[in-house]
């Protein structure tokens, strides 16, 4: 039986605009990297999506190579869509990339207009799609000319498979270089997908501002550092966890000062009746020029958890302060 969606689904939930663009996204959306491969039970990323409707959240953000294995995180979406989600097309947003490595040979990598268009043919038919919502390259390369990767993107929205443009993991001069030819060619620029938390200020040196500047928006992946923003690692380092294992998250990142932070933070998030991952989100999201934070979600607990971040009170500039003193003491 197909999923009836709640009502009130748009009820708790707030927008944000994608810079100067009619695209409003959920403040918190749905990232579908590693929940959503086969390593993950099917009824449980069925009870997270659907959940994360309910709820308001609008946002799917998929790649071409999110799993494991890669493709399968959109062919089980695709799974999901058909059973659940068909009839609500029209309010989802869908993202997918590419860029990274995904099939062997010269042209399964990289931003050369070869790869991405015959990735985002494959991508549409994993999920069953006519089309994605957004479509972006993953990472600049330096080997392939940035007029040929931006050109792709414009022939994909110019060929209906992509409504909007996006860039992932650029650099500030990158971002505005992009968004000139895009803009040229009449397709602009979207969004910018960056790596964005608390212990991580890359898009500080130089991104936001060229986000500002060229009317863009940021959408922030990685607001809990890889899980190291939440209440998981304030007493060591769980068997069972992401660190443990070491994909992505190492024990030697958990050091005696790091530790010592995400205490202090875990405080004055208590101080606010938040969780440390909420605190999180809030500080984030207290920057206009970032649209929406990506979460991962394991779990509908988890999913909520986060989602209740929403909706809380916005930091107070003391409370900035702070949390920019702590950090600066790591």
């Amino acid at each position: 039986m197909i999923h009836k969606a709640s009502d009130d689904r748009y009820e708790s939930m707030r927008y944000r605009r994608a810079g100067r663009s009619g695209v409003r996204l959920p403040a918190v959306s749905l990232g579908l990297w590693h929940n959503f491969g086969d390593t993950q039970p099917m009824e449980v990323q069925r009870a997270v999506l659907r959940r994360a409707f309910d709820l308001g959240v609008t946002h799917f953000d998929l790649a071409n190579n999110y799993g494991p294995p890669y493709g399968s995180a959109e062919a089980n979406f695709g799974v999901h869509f058909r059973a659940d989600f068909r009839p609500y097309r029209d309010e989802l947003f869908i993202a997918s990339k590419a860029g990274w490595d995904m099939w062997p040979g010269p042209y399964g990598d990289g931003g050369s207009r070869k790869y991405l268009l015959a990735s985002l043919d494959q991508s549409l038919a994993r999920m069953g799609l006519d089309y994605v919502d957004v479509f972006y390259s993953h990472r600049y390369d330096p080997e392939t000319p940035l007029e040929e990767t931006m050109g792709a993107l414009d022939t994909a929205v110019r060929s209906g498979r992509a409504l909007y443009a996006g860039i992932s993991n650029y650099g500030p001069q990158e971002h505005r270089r992009a968004v000139e030819i895009l803009r040229d060619l009449g397709t602009p620029v979207l969004l910018n997908q960056s790596a964005y938390s608390i212990l991580d200020r890359e898009p500080e040196r130089g991104v936001l501002d060229a986000i500002g500047e060229t009317g863009t928006a940021l959408i922030a992946y990685s607001p809990l550092a890889q899980g190291l923003l939440t209440d998981r690692y304030l007493d060591g380092v769980p068997s069972d966890s992401r660190m443990a294992v070491g994909h992505f998250l190492t024990t030697d990142q958990l050091t005696k000062e790091r530790l010592t932070l995400l205490r202090a933070l875990n405080k004055l998030a208590q101080d606010r009746n938040q969780t440390l991952a909420q605190l999180a989100l809030t500080w984030i999201l207290r920057d206009e020029r970032v649209v929406s934070v990506i979460v991962g979600a394991s779990s509908v607990r988890q999913l909520e958890q986060n989602l209740s971040a929403v909706g809380q009170p916005d930091l107070t500039a003391a409370e900035i302060a702070e949390i920019d003193r702590l950090c600066a003491e790591l």
